[in-house]
């Protein structure tokens, strides 16, 4: 058996592993949800959707209000707590699980016809891919839910940690290895964003339609839309076709900079849905549809650009730097959306420039050291030069030298000059 073959099989293994565990956590979530001890808003034990819906919308909000003051803690929250925690975590390993399938297809076709960066479709067809896309979407599922049962001060670090599981499962099953600066450089980008988040502003509850509207119709947000907008389409059609090989920033962001307009439009069809479902149909509101629309395009573009940039660089360099870069387009648009940023403090408003300020750092130590050959074992030769060195005088200069030696040696040279010119210009 080859190991190609061996992969195949453990992969398969992992993928049979993995729906296995989602079923068991729908079937508990279901569980729990219709067990619940919490007073639902009809009054009674939700058994349709629609009563479910509202019963997630009133635990999430209870939640947050709750979740402030340890005093006001019941039962119900604390389970309600541990629910979100299962959420988060489940969460990280279907998203970071996913980017290993979407990998594992994509090489799989590279030797069967056009490649993915090359404007090939072919991963349509591979069902690897395929299962990564399913568990990607799964992810974003939990962790969406989970900020219905736990505050986000919790489910935001955990969901951090799916680049840490797609780095740690690349190197496994890709056989893709980052070095110590590019892993230095992957646990700044993390810290960096959940430092950002976590000193954002909260996001404000947008309850109607109308309202939503007026402020998508604002001036601040007009221009950020125009500017992201722009910025894709000028990226897509005069930079990509020349730099998407040469640099991961390329495909990452485009695809950050059309993802926070994902994330908008879903909170718009959200509105929408949660309107319709106490007794104002959204759904003959032309804006419902604009949302929607931005959905499918945007998600679309995403899809297509993120699989560009898996099929040529390492999944644990594109991982990190596409949650950075996601999440600070995603922060930016709510901020200019709802006019966040003039109701933060100095504390959060320092925190948030900090978290940016390391995120920047990291993605350097990413992109500036990833061909570097080093690690914890030649770490302490990593400094010297496999080059013969060249000294002042033009000949060849030992590496074993001490730092002493060469300064004695220039010391000699500036000498030596010194008494040339003198006995250039005698007295």
């Amino acid at each position: 058996m080859t190991v190609a073959e061996c992969l195949t099989m453990k992969n398969s293994n992992i993928l049979y592993g993995v729906i296995a565990c989602t079923a068991v956590l729908c079937v508990g979530l279901w569980w729990i949800t219709m067990n619940s001890t919490s007073t639902d808003v009809t009054g009674s034990t939700p058994q349709t959707l629609i009563p479910l819906l509202k019963q997630l919308d009133k635990m999430g909000r209870d939640n947050i209000s709750s979740s402030r003051d340890p005093d006001k803690l019941t039962p119900e929250d604390i389970t309600s707590f541990w629910i979100g925690f299962g959420l988060a975590f489940s969460s990280t390993i279907f998203i970071g699980t996913s980017f290993i399938f979407k990998k594992l297809g994509l090489r799989k076709l590279a030797s069967q016809g056009t490649r993915a960066d090359q404007g090939g479709y072919g991963y349509l067809k591979e069902w690897l891919w395929w299962a990564g896309m399913s568990l990607m979407i799964l992810g974003e599922f939990a962790n969406f839910a989970a900020y219905a049962f736990a505050p986000a001060t919790l489910v935001t670090p955990l969901g951090a940690l799916s680049v840490i599981v797609s780095s740690v499962l690349s190197s496994i099953f890709l056989r893709e290895k980052l070095n110590i600066l590019g892993k230095m450089g992957c646990a700044l980008c993390v810290i960096g964003s959940t430092v950002m988040v976590l000193h954002s502003p909260q996001e404000q509850e947008v309850a109607s339609m109308d309202i939503l509207k007026e402020k998508v119709q604002e001036p601040g947000f007009v221009i950020y839309a125009f500017l992201m907008v722009g910025t894709a389409i000028f990226f897509m059609i005069f930079v990509a076709p020349k730099y998407g090989n040469r640099t991961v920033l390329v495909y990452i962001t485009i695809c950050s900079t059309l993802g926070s307009f994902t994330v908008m439009g879903c909170k718009g069809v959200g509105v929408a849905i949660h309107q319709t479902l106490h007794g104002q149909n959204q759904f003959t509101n032309w804006l419902t549809y604009v949302f929607l629309s931005a959905v499918i395009i945007c998600i679309l573009v995403q899809m297509n650009f993120l699989n560009r940039a898996l099929d040529i660089y390492n999944t644990a360099v594109v991982t990190p730097i596409y949650y950075v870069f996601f999440t600070t387009c995603v922060i930016v648009a709510s901020l200019v959306l709802y006019k966040e940023f003039f109701s933060m403090s100095t504390k959060d408003i320092f925190g948030f420039i900090c978290g940016f300020l390391i995120i920047c750092m990291g993605i350097f130590q990413l992109n500036a050291f990833r061909d570097v050959n080093i690690s914890l074992k030649n770490l302490p030769n990593a400094h010297r030069d496999e080059l013969p060195k060249v000294s002042l005088n033009g000949g060849s200069m030992n590496q074993e030298n001490t730092d002493e030696q060469r300064l004695l040696e220039n010391d000699s040279i500036c000498a030596k000059d010194y008494h040339d010119e003198d006995d250039s210009h005698p007295i």
